[in-house]
């Protein structure tokens, strides 16, 4: 009887349970999509450094779906505590026909379950059809070769997401039992005619409140955004978070103890229509649901923020990697070892051995031809000479302007001395590069940097000192700016300073800190490439071993491998914001539309004489959708307002990683996703509230 009960309820209670299903469906379906993943990748065709890439990148998701689980599960609880309340009524009749509470129990136990059933099914049956798109999605990021695409089920996602989701509902029950258990018989009854105690708030205190939230969140964003100290520990972060927490809660308890009073002082507008309805109503929404709408804003502000800063970091790899990969590889050593020497980072005294010494004396195309290697497998080599002056550091290079810069950016280590090159040298390497190359005269020198934060800095340095003094030696910068130009190949722009000097400045044998060569490999294909690659790159190959046991380290970087570790990293980063993003603003529009049901099932008794008193269902329908229309907007407005300032973090913080000129697009994609997501959410809230209170109790 009980099972045949719950299935009624089931059919009757569907617009109730709409929104709780299509949430439980959505989150089921990704979270398999996402722990898919492992079976999808054995079909792409892929080199092994990318399978290890993509290997982290699904143990980094699994991790994540943990937290993800736990996010889920508070959205599964929440959503039931409201669906409850919701049939408060309908209980307390069981009740009073003689039913127990633990037969209560036992009905919504039964609904649970078949919700749990239904909702898995559907959602796994979802998640299979989508992975397949996630795995075409995986391909184009990793590049990867989709000949062997077959149709794949993952057994172990299934599985997986099966466990984590009956732990979910397991939860649900617990809470749902707990919760009946504390209802009486009076409450029950007459639940649907309660309304929430609502106080009055004084609008004095409300607007001192809001003034000082305002202040609070103000002085937040002048933090993150570069203002008072540099944001480089954790206690220091923890202040504008905290704050900036303080002042959403701030924002949303205070915005209903003034907001109507200020526009009861406007008739026109307080009296217009169903204003006067719309505006007592939201006054009570938001007065109830401060920790609410605060925990929704910053799930929303989380989101934007992680969905623009990861698409921006991944346009900016993709424009940036062929610039900045332009040979297939460099390779350096250390130049004239000494006898011993402290290593910096461990304080430990160095003894090299005499071979190692003898080595160090050498160019590297030396150490490649003694050590076995075929140096016909390489074309277009350039090698040059790195210089490290002593006296000449970053701190002497920055001179009346050191003390400025050491306030602004503390961890820079000033005391290290510049790389310094030879024009001739860099102009080959410029000229393979086909970068720009550059003239000096004998008393100039040009600073190359091409690291954003380090270019201000630099160009501060030039207008207030430009003239170096070296051994008796004067040298005069040749612009007042930091010319564009690089030598080492990486994901990004990173140089944070070179210079260059003129071929008649004597620059001293011991002065020698690096060997540094670049070259092409003498191959035609892409699998030939490959080939010649594994010399360097691989675990077993011949010129490794024999380096290693001679103890001689010999440093670099492919174009292979930067572009497969930077496509992978950038992958990695997009798929854990995608799947933290879309779970965060599916919670927070799920809760939104939960919330907005139940106020719209609780207050059917108010739309019934807004009927009485003349108004009819067009105005009716205008008044609902401007009360939920600016329900839903106040939490993402001042989500937005965070990002703004909070996204400018992000792309402060991964200045190597990210570029604001590539925001834009991620922003458009970013506020898609929000839109559909959000808008559906909306909509459905929508027309369920107008079926809501459209009902006859």
């Amino acid at each position: 009887m009980l099972f045949k009960l719950s299935i009624k309820n089931m059919k009757k209670s569907f617009k109730d349970y709409a929104i709780y299903f299509l949430t439980l469906v959505l989150g089921v379906a990704i979270f398999y999509m996402f722990n898919s993943l492992d079976s999808q990748q054995a079909m792409l065709e892929v080199s092994q450094s990318t399978r290890d890439m993509i290997q982290l990148m699904i143990s980094m998701l699994g991790m994540v779906s943990v937290f993800i689980a736990i996010i889920l599960g508070f959205l599964i609880v929440y959503a039931n505590n409201f669906l409850i309340n919701r049939r408060k009524r309908e209980f307390g009749i069981y009740m009073t026909l003689g039913m127990g509470r633990r037969q209560i129990s036992q009905i919504i136990l039964i609904e649970t379950i078949l919700v749990g059933i239904i909702s898995l099914i559907v959602g796994i049956f979802i998640g299979v059809f989508g992975s397949q798109f996630m795995s075409i999605l995986v391909a184009k990021l990793f590049e990867a070769d989709m000949s062997e695409f077959t149709f794949v089920f993952s057994k172990d996602a299934c599985i997986k997401t099966c466990i984590y989701f009956a732990v979910m509902y397991l939860a649900v029950m617990i809470f749902n039992t707990f919760t009946i258990s504390r209802y009486k018989l009076i409450n029950l009854l007459t639940a649907v005619r309660k309304n929430e105690k609502v106080k009055i708030k004084n609008p004095i205190i409300s607007i001192l409140v809001f003034l000082i939230s305002a202040v609070l969140l103000g002085y937040a964003y002048y933090i993150v955004t570069g203002g008072i100290y540099e944001l480089n520990t954790e206690e220091k972060m923890l202040v504008p978070i905290l704050m900036g927490i303080v002042g959403t809660i701030g924002v949303f308890w205070s915005l209903s103890g003034f907001i109507l009073r200020i526009i009861q002082t406007r008739k026109k507008i307080y009296l217009k229509g169903t204003n006067m309805f719309v505006l007592r109503q939201l006054n009570n929404k938001i007065n109830t649901t401060v920790v609410s709408m605060t925990v929704i804003c910053l799930m929303l502000f989380m989101t934007i923020s992680v969905l623009s800063s990861s698409l921006s970091i991944q346009t900016t790899l993709d424009s940036e990697l062929e610039e900045m990969t332009p040979v297939d590889v460099n390779l350096y050593k250390t130049a004239n070892l000494p006898e011993s020497y402290e290593d910096s980072y461990t304080g430990k005294m160095i003894y090299p051995t005499e071979e190692q010494i003898e080595d160090s004396k050498h160019p590297i195309t030396y150490t490649l031809e003694t050590n076995g290697y075929d140096m016909k497998q390489l074309k277009d080599i350039v090698e040059i000479p790195i210089y490290a002056i002593p006296e000449w550091t970053l701190k002497y290079s920055l001179g009346n302007y050191y003390e400025t810069a050491k306030a602004q950016f503390s961890m820079l280590m000033y005391d290290t001395p510049e790389e310094v090159i030879k024009i001739s040298d860099y102009n080959k390497i410029a000229k393979l590069y086909g970068e720009e190359q550059y003239s000096l005269n004998d008393d100039e020198y040009i600073v190359l940097c091409d690291f954003d934060n380090m270019i201000e800095l630099r160009n501060q340095a030039l207008k207030e000192n430009s003239t170096i003094e070296i051994e008796g030696k004067t040298l005069h910068a040749k612009y007042d700016e930091c010319k564009s130009g690089f030598i080492e190949m990486s994901a990004s722009h990173v140089n944070t300073g070179i210079i260059l000097v003129p071929d008649s400045f004597e620059l001293k044998e011991e002065w020698k800190e690096e060997q540094f060569l670049v070259a092409n490999y003498n191959a035609e294909t892409d699998e030939e490439k490959e080939e010649i690659e594994k010399v360097f790159t691989g675990e077993n190959a011949a010129l490794s071993t024999n380096l290693n046991e001679k103890g001689i380290e010999l440093e670099g970087m492919t174009k292979i491998s930067i572009i497969e570790a930077s496509k992978g990293l950038a992958t990695i980063i997009i798929f854990i914001a995608i799947y933290l993003g879309v779970i965060f603003l599916i919670a927070s529009s799920a809760i939104l539309a939960l919330k907005q049901l139940t106020e719209s099932s609780d207050n059917k008794q108010r739309y019934m004489i807004l009927r009485k008193i003349g108004c009819d269902e067009k105005m009716i329908n205008q008044a609902l959708f401007r009360q939920i229309f600016i329900f839903f907007m106040l939490p993402l407005v001042l989500a937005i307002i965070h990002s703004i300032f909070g996204i400018k973090f992000i792309l402060s913080m991964l200045a190597t990683l990210a570029s604001p000129d590539e925001l834009l697009p991620s922003v458009v994609v970013t506020a898609v996703i929000i839109g559909v997501i959000y808008g559906l959410y909306f909509l459905a809230t929508y027309i369920g509230s107008k079926n809501i209170i459209k009902e006859e109790d």
